[in-house]
């Protein structure tokens, strides 16, 4: 099935600007919600379809679903306001307290197709108003360059799956904490464990016998190794974890040489816990 049509926004009267999302933003928008891999399940859809009073098309692609549902809307009533509603609803963290390890990725992807809209979500899920971008995104630029560069220093392929441009839409901040969350992940997976943050940490590379030893752990260097790499992903989990719940996102930049030092370190971290062994508890 085809997508309806969305007219151009040059059709549309300019009383208000921006009050029409043109064709090709509104699939950009839709393809970002209905991303294969980050984006809303179809039952999600179905619910926020009835909850946005959005007419459902059925049981097509997803994208193409959720494309022409916001395209009928518009056209019908002359506005985007159940539109913004579906991408509010969509986006309230709340939807992903039981996986959360959703929302981030999502986010960036949605972020980057409203940017030409002149529209971001913000951490909280609010939409707010912004400068409109010009060009195509620069965060694709900005991700072959820094997989290139990663790749040329041998980082681990766990890490080198980040360097993504939706993860890179605003600056490399995104891609650095994502990376970050799959040390935890990692862990979690190792050892059974449900913690986060230090306390994952502690009970993971922690006590006598830790649950994952990187040695051998027989003389007091080996003993001082294992205590020093559970300091090192306790230190990234808490720069890069704790504080992003607290503090404002525009405070977190980034560059492209920091970006691949500290990618360079979790790639460190994922090779020594990929070789970490489980010792035998008594």
């Amino acid at each position: 099935m085809r997508p309806a049509f969305a007219p151009p926004y040059s059709s549309f009267p300019d009383k208000y600007p921006m009050a029409f999302f043109t064709q090709d933003q509104l699939k950009a928008i839709a393809d970002a919600l209905g991303d294969t891999e980050a984006g809303l399940t179809g039952t999600e859809i179905q619910h926020l379809f009835a909850t946005c009073n959005l007419n459902d098309p059925g049981p097509i692609t997803k994208r193409v679903r959720i494309f022409n549902a916001f395209a009928k809307s518009q056209n019908d009533k002359q506005n985007r306001t159940h539109i913004l509603e579906f991408v509010r609803q969509a986006m309230k963290p709340a939807q992903y307290s039981r996986t959360p390890e959703r929302y981030e990725p999502m986010r960036a992807l949605v972020n980057q197709a409203l940017a030409f809209a002149g529209l971001v979500v913000d951490q909280t899920g609010a939409i707010s108003v912004v400068e409109a971008a010009q060009t195509l995104p620069e965060a694709q630029r900005r991700a072959r360059e820094l997989r290139a560069d990663l790749e040329g220093r041998g980082v681990h392929a766990d890490v080198l799956k980040f360097c993504r441009a939706e993860l890179l839409a605003d600056d490399y901040f995104h891609a650095v904490q994502e990376a970050v969350k799959s040390v935890a992940d990692k862990m979690r997976s190792r050892t059974g464990l449900t913690d986060d943050g230090a306390s994952l940490v502690d009970r993971a590379l922690g006590g006598e016998p830790p649950l994952l030893a990187i040695n051998a752990r027989t003389t007091g260097s080996q003993r001082s190794e294992q205590s020093g790499f559970a300091n090192l992903v306790r230190g990234a989990f808490g720069m890069f974890r704790n504080p992003t719940a607290h503090e404002p996102r525009i405070y977190w930049s980034m560059t492209k040489e920091d970006a691949e030092d500290l990618l360079t370190i979790v790639s460190l971290i994922h090779r020594r816990l990929d070789s970490a062994h489980m010792p035998p508890r008594v």
